[in-house]
């Protein structure tokens, strides 16, 4: 199907809602969402629902509540602890279904005072069966609706839908939270959390637009796009960021030659069976 057709239908089935709350991230999936189901239901019968946490960087926050406010959607921000969960912080293969299961949660809980009833929506898509992605089971228990899933859009289907419709998030880099920069097994902590968050705002400061900062313990893996790696060898630039990154407390800084790619450290999980 071709993706004037995968529109129609997100469309057709975003209408059979009386009112939808929408997960909302700020990335380029959630904002799509949030996006045509207030072209199809009117900002008044979609709520934005953001989840506020140490594991997401604060400019992300900020710039959800930016979009929520230009499509003029309500928005509700809700704190959630997966530091409190053991499950969480040590870092197991199934931590994404564990946040997942308590930020849904925490999201369905949230409806329960609002006005009306309203069916909780997720940005889920194809791509995202092509991946391990543990936290997709979370959703599918809670029978969380994936819209952008049932309608079958790909990743590139939804960047090309969100340039077609001028949202300026169509471009941006994929969204995962900061759990994601430690290896499994190795504990989350607030520290390493706020540690990973400052070098990767060193980075967007400085211009680059697909970056990880992978912590393994004193050594920084920085993953960027590869046609980026020569201006990142830049010697003044690579010196700022060398005192950037000590600073943060990292002893060794490294550049992984693969360059940037989602879900790195998936690679190191047994092949399934």
């Amino acid at each position: 199907m071709d993706l004037d057709g995968k529109y129609s239908r997100l469309k057709k089935l975003l209408t059979s809602f009386d009112q939808v709350a929408v997960a909302f991230s700020g990335g380029v999936d959630s904002t799509l969402l949030l996006k045509v189901a207030t072209d199809c239901l009117g900002a008044k019968q979609v709520l934005a629902l953001t989840a506020v946490s140490p594991i997401f960087p604060a400019y992300e926050i900020e710039q959800s509540q930016k979009i929520a406010r230009e499509l003029g959607v309500r928005q509700e921000l809700i704190t959630t602890q997966q530091l409190e969960l053991d499950q969480f912080t040590e870092n197991g293969p199934q931590r994404c279904f564990h946040c997942k299961q308590h930020l849904f949660s925490l999201l369905l809980k949230g409806l329960q005072g609002s006005n009306g009833t309203k069916t909780l929506l997720d940005g889920s898509n194809l791509d995202d069966l092509n991946d391990y992605r543990p936290g997709q089971a979370a959703v599918t228990a809670l029978n969380i609706r994936s819209p952008l899933l049932e309608a079958e859009f790909t990743k590139e289907n939804i960047r090309d839908l969100s340039r077609r419709l001028d949202l300026e998030t169509w471009n941006k880099q994929p969204f995962a939270c900061l759990a994601t920069r430690f290896p499994y097994g190795t504990e989350i902590t607030p520290e390493g959390l706020h540690q990973v968050d400052a070098c990767e705002t060193w980075l967007r400061e400085n211009g680059f637009d697909l970056y990880r900062v992978r912590s393994h313990g004193s050594l920084a893996r920085i993953e960027v796009a590869v046609e980026d790696m020569p201006r990142l060898m830049d010697n003044q630039l690579r010196r700022t960021m060398i005192s950037t990154f000590k600073e943060n407390g990292f002893d060794y800084i490294t550049l992984d030659l693969q360059g940037y790619r989602s879900g790195s450290l998936n690679e190191t999980l047994p092949e399934p069976t």
